[in-house]
């Protein structure tokens, strides 16, 4: 069965499941039509060219996995922040797993988006929210189609969440081919401020693609630090949409880990919608093998007296390729606008291969912009004097990695994440520390 002919199966049996005349339902029906209409995503793309997506989809994935209810704590623990306390939201093959998550209604709502999706009180911020930032890309609109569940965080106003939200979808490889397509809202109040860690994970060796789309709405004067961690198994894959809007004096730092899986896309899109807003996007990738990776970035400055920071760190080896393409957009009453985008690369193997394409469109004539990208080896002056003082030169090189890709690490603002963080990158490189993530 070709993957078109399972999406139109899967999506007649999907609405057998449904409530067929609810607001949802119709989103879903035109997405669906959107991506019968568009089809996967080509090279011939521009926002494709350096990455293909054939390979992901000649496989006859199932749509809705079953289900491993025997998942127990020891089995998932090291892919868990459990140095700190958190709410976790815990998902297994798509399912969301009570025993394993720790929700919360108390001041804030930290859930579930089949019961976002399904419940009335919920419905006044589903259909101001919901699919409103995410975008027309055929893989946003496939996500769309079948989305069922997810986490769905809403913070009201003036509400400081006490601790750190974990979003993480296991997948135990019960099918030889699965298809997973969460759907993440977040939604910040005014004058709120909230923490979220995200991460994919397959416990098999069997093949996982995830299609996952988060939309995150700040608003005035909100506080949003996320991170996502990617660091899965060779034989899955990830597609990454996140849309997030802000409105004045809001401030969103969204930070991006990848080191793990097959292929890896990032769609980052951020729309600044009243003035003051601060944006931040951060990111390191060390890759290994056949790995891709491949960021792609949007910062929408639409409004006067904004910021946007954008700082990316890349490291690879073997046949590895990575993709950046950055993007930051000015608009012509968007004055007085600071916006930094730099991307640096360093190729271990002379068969690694990078694609960068920074951009900047500017229709303002008061703005400070830059943009930068770097691509070389280590240096080798650097790696003579650290031999020269007795460190070997497999330390010496992981060493000079190391410092490259840490300075990435100065803004993230959870400590134990960023131990967790650097552990990881360490031993990437070859720098025992001491903890198998």
């Amino acid at each position: 069965m070709s993957f078109k002919d399972n999406i139109i199966s899967s999506f007649i049996a999907l609405e057998s499941q449904v409530d067929t005349d609810s607001y949802v339902h119709g989103l879903r029906s035109d997405a669906l039509k959107q991506f019968e209409t568009v089809g996967i995503p080509q090279r011939k793309d521009e926002a494709y060219k350096y990455t293909s997506l054939k390979s992901l989809f000649n496989k006859d994935y199932s749509l809705f996995p079953k289900t491993d209810s025997h998942i127990e704590y020891r089995d998932i623990k090291k892919y868990l922040m459990h140095e700190i306390d958190t709410y976790k939201v815990i998902f297994v093959d798509g399912v969301y797993n009570s025993q394993l998550s720790q929700t919360t209604h108390d001041k804030y709502d930290i859930c579930l988006m089949s019961s976002a999706l399904s419940k009335d009180k919920y419905a006044p911020i589903i259909e101001n929210h919901y699919n409103k930032i995410a975008g027309n890309d055929s893989l946003t609109s496939l996500n769309t189609a079948f989305a069922r569940e997810g986490a769905y965080i809403h913070i009201g106003k003036n509400v400081a969440v006490r601790k750190p939200i974990e979003i993480v979808y296991f997948s135990t490889g019960n099918e030889n081919a699965a298809m997973m397509q969460p759907r993440n809202l977040v939604v910040v109040g005014e004058n709120s401020q909230v923490q979220i860690i995200e991460r994919h994970q397959s416990l098999s060796s069997n093949s996982v693609l995830t299609n996952v789309v988060t939309e995150i709405y700040a608003d005035q004067r909100a506080m949003v630090d996320y991170y996502k961690i990617q660091n899965d198994n060779v034989e899955a894959s990830l597609i990454d949409h996140t849309s997030v809007e802000q409105q004045s004096n809001s401030e969103v730092r969204l930070h991006t880990f990848s080191f793990g899986g097959s292929i890896t896309r990032n769609n980052l899109y951020f729309y600044q919608k009243g003035e003051h807003c601060n944006s931040l996007l951060n990111g390191v990738t060390i890759l290994e093998g056949k790995q891709h990776v491949d960021h792609s970035t949007l910062v929408h400055h639409t409004q006067p007296n904004c910021e946007s920071y954008q700082e990316y760190k890349q490291i690879f080896d073997d046949r590895s390729v990575g993709v950046f393409n950055g993007k930051v957009y000015v608009d012509k009453i968007a004055q007085k606008i600071n916006a930094f985008q730099q991307n640096n690369n360093i190729l271990i193997s002379d068969k690694a291969t990078i694609n960068a394409k920074p951009q900047l469109e500017i229709f303002a004539d008061d703005v400070r912009c830059s943009h930068g990208c770097t691509i070389g080896q280590l240096d080798e002056d650097a790696m003579f004097y650290m031999q020269s003082r007795g460190i070997g030169k497999k330390e010496a090189r992981a060493l000079l990695m190391f410092a490259f890709a840490n300075s990435v690490l100065e803004s993230v603002k959870i400590p134990e994440v960023k131990s967790r963080i650097t552990k990881i990158i360490a031993l990437k490189l070859g720098v025992e520390i001491g903890l198998d993530l």
